[in-house]
C-alpha cells in the first residue's frame, strides 16, 4: 500500500494561477515513479526553491487585494469563504503545488446553475481536503446535508443482497442505474494532473480491467482512435461522456489535452462500463434498460470490489479516508460517490407544484433526461439520490428505490384523480 504524503506546505510562486509542480524533466518521468516515491522527490525539489518562492510570495499585494468578488455568487463556495479564511489559505499549497485559488477557480467563473446549488469548488489532489479544510469542511457541511467532516465517519456497504423491493414498474422506468467514482491514489486529480500522470491512470485501469471475466469481461475504447461516428453514437446511447463543454468543467480544467488518455471499458453486454480520465479518474458504473435496480445494484457491487482487488494487486489503491470515505474531485461526490438513477416518465407529477418539496424531503434530486445541465424531454426525468456522504452505498440505493416508487404510486393516484400528499422528510444520518 501507498503511504499517505505530507500534507501541506507554504505556497510559493509568481501565479496564482500556475501550478508549482516541476516538470517531468526535473523529476523524472512521474509515469514510471508510483505513489509516495515519485511525490518525495518533487517535493523535495519544491522545498529546495524555498528561498526564491518566498522572496516572489513576500512581494505579493496583501491578501485581501486578491479576494475574489463573491457578491453575486449562489455556490457553495461563495457562501463559506470569507475574507479571513481565504488570508489565512491563500499562501498554501499542497505537495504537488495545488492552491486554493485553483481550487475555487470554477465557482468564481460560474456565479450559480439554472437548476441546482454548485459546489463551486473542486480538489486537484487528495491532500487538497486536508490542506483547505478550513474551507472545505463547511462547504462539505452545506452539500450533506449537515455531515460534519470534523466528527463523523463514513461507512461502507457493499452487501447487495441486503437491497428491498428493488424492481420497479416499468411503464414508468425506462432505464436504471448505480455509478460512482474512484480515484487512484499517488497521482494529482484532473484539475491538476499533468499528462504524464492523466496517461499513467489509463494504463493502470486499462491493465486491472483487462483481467476481469465472465459477465464483466470486454474491452477499451481509447477516444483519441474512435471516429466522430462512433463517438456520438455512444453518447447518444448514453454509454459515453462527451468533451465537457459545461463552464463548471472546463473552468475546472476538465478539459485540458483533450481526448489524451479518455476513455471508456465495457462489458460485453454494454452493463458494465468504466470512463476513464473524464471528471474524475475513474466512473465505474451498471446499467441496463427497464427497472430492475437490485439486479444492477448486484452487478455493481460485484464489479467494483473485483475491480478494486485487480488494481490492488497491481500496487494501487483507492483514495480513502475515514472522515470523507472515497476522494473524488467534487466535494458533491466524497463518501460513496454513488448515484442510483432511473429515468422515469411523470407528466403528471412533475406538472404539481408539490412535486420540488416531495423530491426535497425525500433526498432525491432531479436532473434533465441529458444530465445536469439539459432540461426534460417528453416529461422523463433523470431521477437520483442527493446524497453520498454519511449514508453507505446500500442506504442510498434504497433510498433512491423507495423514493422511486414513491413517485411512482403519486403519479398513479394523479391518473386517477386522486390527491397525493408531501411526505415527512427522511432521516439523514444515523447517530
Amino acid at each position: 500500500m501507498r503511504k499517505r504524503r505530507s500534507q501541506g506546505q507554504e505556497r510559493g510562486g509568481s501565479s496564482l494561477l500556475a501550478p508549482t509542480l516541476p516538470g517531468p524533466e526535473e523529476c523524472g518521468d512521474k509515469s514510471t515513479r508510483r505513489g509516495a516515491e515519485g511525490r518525495a522527490a518533487c517535493a523535495s525539489l519544491g522545498q529546495g526553491r524555498a528561498g526564491e518562492r518566498d522572496a516572489v510570495a513576500a512581494s505579493r499585494p496583501f491578501p485581501f487585494a486578491e479576494y475574489p468578488d463573491l457578491r453575486k455568487h449562489n455556490n457553495c463556495m461563495a457562501s463559506n469563504l470569507t475574507p479571513a479564511i481565504y488570508t489565512r489559505l491563500c499562501d498554501k499549497a499542497t505537495p504537488n503545488g495545488w492552491t486554493l485559488d485553483q481550487c475555487i477557480q470554477t465557482g468564481v467563473d460560474n456565479p450559480g446553475h439554472p437548476f441546482i446549488k454548485t459546489v463551486g469548488m473542486v480538489a486537484g489532489d487528495e491532500e487538497t481536503y486536508e490542506v483547505f479544510a478550513e474551507l472545505f469542511d463547511p462547504v462539505i457541511q452545506e452539500r450533506h446535508n449537515g455531515y460534519n467532516p470534523r466528527t463523523m465517519k463514513h461507512v461502507t456497504d457493499l452487501d447487495a443482497s441486503k437491497i428491498k423491493f428493488g424492481q420497479f414498474d416499468e411503464r414508468y422506468v425506462l432505464s436504471s442505474r448505480v455509478r460512482t467514482g474512484r480515484s487512484i491514489r499517488g497521482l494529482s486529480l484532473p484539475p491538476a494532473c499533468t499528462r504524464a500522470e492523466r496517461r499513467e491512470v489509463e494504463k493502470v485501469a486499462v491493465e486491472a480491467l483487462n483481467g476481469l471475466s465472465g459477465d464483466l469481461a470486454g474491452r477499451y475504447y481509447r477516444l483519441s482512435e474512435m471516429t466522430e461516428k462512433e463517438q456520438q453514437q455512444l453518447i447518444d446511447d448514453h454509454f459515453l461522456f462527451d468533451k465537457p463543454v459545461s463552464p463548471l468543467l472546463t473552468a475546472a480544467g476538465m478539459a485540458r489535452d483533450w481526448p489524451d488518455a479518455r476513455g471508456i471499458w465495457h462489458n460485453n453486454e454494454k452493463t458494465f462500463l468504466i470512463w476513464i480520465n473524464e471528471e474524475d479518474h475513474t466512473r465505474i458504473i451498471s446499467m441496463e434498460k427497464g427497472g430492475n435496480m437490485k439486479r444492477v445494484f448486484e452487478r455493481f457491487c460485484r464489479g467494483l470490489k473485483e475491480v478494486e482487488r485487480l488494481i490492488q494487486e497491481r500496487g494501487w489503491e483507492f483514495m480513502w479516508n475515514e472522515r470523507l470515505g472515497y476522494i473524488l474531485t467534487c466535494p458533491s461526490n466524497l463518501g460513496t460517490g454513488l448515484r442510483a438513477g432511473v429515468h422515469i416518465k411523470l407528466p403528471l407529477l412533475s406538472k404539481d407544484n408539490r412535486f420540488p418539496k416531495i423530491l426535497e424531503n425525500l433526498r432525491l434530486q432531479k436532473r434533465g433526461t441529458g444530465g445536469v445541465d439539459t432540461a426534460a424531454t417528453g416529461n422523463v426525468f433523470d431521477i437520483s439520490n442527493l446524497d453520498r456522504l454519511g449514508k453507505s452505498e446500500v442506504e442510498l440505493v434504497q433510498l433512491v428505490i423507495d423514493g422511486v416508487n414513491y413517485l411512482i404510486d403519486c403519479e398513479r393516484r394523479l391518473e386517477k384523480g386522486q390527491d397525493i400528499r408531501i411526505p415527512s422528510p427522511v432521516p439523514q444520518f444515523r447517530h
